[in-house]
C-alpha cells in the first residue's frame, strides 16, 4: 500500500479490518477511464457496501451478502449473488468536514446516503482504486456500470476466489 493511499484511508476513518482488505485484493487498471477489476476481498467490499442500498437484490440475497460480508461464510445461500449499480457518486467536505454523502443510482431509481454509510462507500471505493476529483470545498469519487459476482460456494473454500467485480471510474 503506498503512502497515498494509506493517508487518503487515514484521512477517511478507515478502520483497520478496512485496510486489512486492501492487502488481499487484484487491481487490474483501476485508475483512469479504462474499464477496471477488482477481486478478492476489495471485490466483497464493495459489493458488501452497495448490496443493502439495492431495489434488485432479494431479502435472501441481501441477507447473504451481509453474512458473507460479516466474516460468516457458512451460509444457506447457494447460488451466485450478482451486485449491480449504474452509478456511485460520493462527495466529502474538505472545508465543511461534516459532509459525507453518496448518490447511488439503481436503474431509474436513486438513493443518497449520508454519515457513515456513505463514508463506508467512500473509502471502499478508494479501496478499489477510484481516484478522487476535489472541487471547491469537496472531494468525489465516482464510478459507473458496477457489476460485483459474489460465489458463497468459492468463498466457501476460502482461497481468496468468490468475488469479482467490474466498473468504470469516474462519471
Amino acid at each position: 500500500m503506498t503512502f497515498t493511499t494509506w493517508s487518503r484511508l487515514k484521512m477517511w476513518g478507515c478502520t483497520v479490518p478496512a485496510l486489512v482488505l486492501a492487502g488481499a485484493s487484484s487491481i487490474a487498471g483501476a485508475s483512469g477511464a479504462a474499464p477496471a477489476n477488482v477481486s478478492g476481498s476489495t471485490a466483497l467490499a464493495l459489493a458488501g457496501v452497495i448490496a443493502p442500498l439495492s431495489p434488485i437484490l432479494s431479502g435472501a440475497e441481501k441477507k447473504a451478502m451481509a453474512m458473507l460480508f460479516a466474516a460468516n461464510s457458512d451460509i444457506p445461500y447457494k447460488k451466485p449473488i450478482v451486485v449491480t449499480a449504474d452509478r456511485i457518486v460520493c462527495r466529502t467536505g474538505n472545508v465543511d468536514i461534516t459532509v459525507r454523502s453518496c448518490e447511488v443510482t439503481f436503474g431509474k431509481k436513486t438513493r443518497t446516503v449520508n454519515g457513515s454509510t456513505a463514508n463506508e462507500i467512500f473509502a471502499t471505493e478508494a479501496l478499489a482504486g477510484i481516484p478522487p476529483d476535489g472541487a471547491a470545498g469537496s472531494n468525489f469519487e465516482s464510478l459507473s456500470k458496477l457489476s460485483c459476482t459474489i460465489d458463497p460456494n468459492a468463498i466457501r473454500r476460502k482461497d481468496g476466489s468468490g468475488a469479482d467485480c467490474t466498473f468504470q471510474p469516474g462519471n
